[in-house]
């Protein structure tokens, strides 16, 4: 299931505006904050799919029955880019457990590059629901890839992917290689064009340096 925000409107036009001009980029706590935003309406949009169960609550005057989430999703990210998405996620799951994913584009001499993972720190994810955020779905080889390693630890029962921006380009990619029939797609938007060095257009840029700052090409 594949469902883009933007279908509908709400504020996250206005975020994912202020994410995507170059003019307002700048303000990196600015567009942090939008990301975070973006995870916020993402795992409140996710909750509602979740398995809930009756808790009786004592309040001053009486008892009230409420409806609690029954089993605590997991919430990862990959490293660095997420960490903003992450954030807003765990602003609203902040009693799930957490996992953290490197992979990271690996470039080569001739331009092309190569998914390297090498970093996974995760709970135990059997029969859990997982809740996967990325910001940029472009040519979709690193969720990929990254799913192939986190089922390592346990076939989830559901993932949810969050982004910010998804390319069909990648989503197709996804489809084609990954078992996709338990797992939804939140996407802040999603854009057609992908370049032959898979970047996003219009997209938004280099979202881990937007956030955090350039680096260094190793």
């Amino acid at each position: 299931m594949i469902i883009n925000l933007s279908e509908t409107n709400s504020l996250v036009g206005e975020w994912l505006s202020e994410i995507r001009d170059a003019s307002i980029q700048t303000d990196r706590m600015r567009f942090r904050r939008n990301m975070a935003r973006l995870g916020e309406v993402a795992a409140y949009e996710i909750s509602k799919t979740l398995t809930y169960a009756y808790k009786e609550v004592q309040t001053p005057l009486g008892s009230a029955n409420c409806h609690v989430i029954k089993e605590q999703p997991v919430i990862g990210t990959i490293l660095r880019a997420g960490l903003a998405l992450h954030e807003g996620l765990a602003n609203y799951f902040d009693k799930a457990d957490h996992a953290f994913i490197s992979a990271y584009r690996k470039h080569n001499r001739d331009g092309s590059f190569d998914i390297s993972l090498e970093y996974v720190s995760c709970p135990n994810l059997e029969g859990k629901v997982l809740i996967l955020s990325d910001p940029m779905l472009a040519t979709g080889a690193s969720l990929v890839k990254t799913i192939e390693h986190i089922v390592e630890f346990g076939k989830p029962s559901h993932i949810h992917i969050v982004t910010a921006i998804a390319c069909t380009v990648g989503i197709e990619y996804v489809q084609r290689n990954a078992d996709t029939a338990n797992m939804t797609l939140w996407a802040g938007d999603i854009d057609d064009e992908l370049t032959a060095k898979g970047y996003i257009v219009p997209g938004l840029g280099d979202a881990g340096d937007l956030a955090f700052g350039s680096k260094m090409q190793q």
